[in-house]
């Protein structure tokens, strides 16, 4: 599918590293236009600069601006994320809300602002990247499974208002992918849980996967680039894991 992006802009949240930048480097070596978010204006601008694309510095809890902002996108992938393991009873609730904020306000927000402009052109791909946890719980996290399951019925909802114009939402939803995020989740379930860092894998992590390795990023990207292209078109309102058979349990 070389190429089959071409004249397509793309905006990728959290992309400037991960499964974002795996995502974003997918749709631009297809031809589309990528614009790099993240917090981290650096990265993302070092990212954008290989690329031949362009670094947005945001953050994206920060929603009061994005309530009037206008997006030019064709293709927006709501990616950014981040995560807290701890027991309900000693969850904060700030950093509850925190993570309702970035992974379920902010795309809504940003669909909002996508959508005229897909709209108008008759074409648009909404990728969210959501988890095995947005169809499956987990004990200890609490905010990140609800936010992920409200990501599923917002991708849903925008699949079927977006139809008639020619705009497809759909999630993706990994198991364990090979992370910095994933990583500070090893520590953090190796203190929950009274264990070794190096038991984490083996006895949290991987006790529900089928195939006993982490989803490389580049293997999620492949299907993000697929979603996008034109060979998707009938493909919308969809959550296809990619979770080494978790949910096949």
């Amino acid at each position: 599918m070389s190429g089959s992006l071409a004249g397509r802009k793309a905006l990728v949240t959290g992309g400037a590293a991960g499964i974002g930048a795996a995502v974003a480097s997918t749709l631009a070596e297809r031809g589309a236009a990528v614009v790099i978010a993240d917090l981290d204006g650096d990265a993302a601008q070092k990212l954008a600069a290989e690329l031949g694309g362009e670094a947005w510095a945001v953050d994206l809890l920060d929603t009061a601006p994005l309530e009037s902002l206008s997006l030019d996108c064709d293709i927006l992938v709501n990616n950014a994320g981040i995560q807290k393991v701890a027991p309900i009873q000693e969850f904060e609730p700030e950093a509850f809300r925190r993570i309702q904020k970035l992974m379920v306000e902010a795309p809504f927000l940003l669909i909002r602002a996508a959508l005229p402009h897909m709209y108008a052109r008759g074409w648009g791909r909404v990728i969210n990247l959501s988890s095995v946890h947005g169809l499956r719980a987990s004990a200890f996290k609490s905010a990140y499974v609800t936010a992920k399951h409200a990501l599923e019925g917002l991708s849903k909802v925008t699949a079927l208002e977006g139809a008639e114009h020619g705009v497809t939402s759909n999630c993706i939803n990994p198991g364990y992918v090979r992370t910095a995020l994933v990583e500070r989740q090893i520590a953090d379930q190796a203190a929950t849980h009274g264990i070794s860092e190096d038991e984490v894998l083996e006895k949290v992590m991987l006790t529900e996967m089928a195939i006993k390795r982490l989803v490389e990023p580049a293997e999620v990207a492949s299907l993000a680039g697929w979603l996008a292209s034109d060979d998707a078109a009938m493909v919308t309102g969809a959550s296809y894991t990619m979770d080494g058979g978790w949910s096949a349990r």
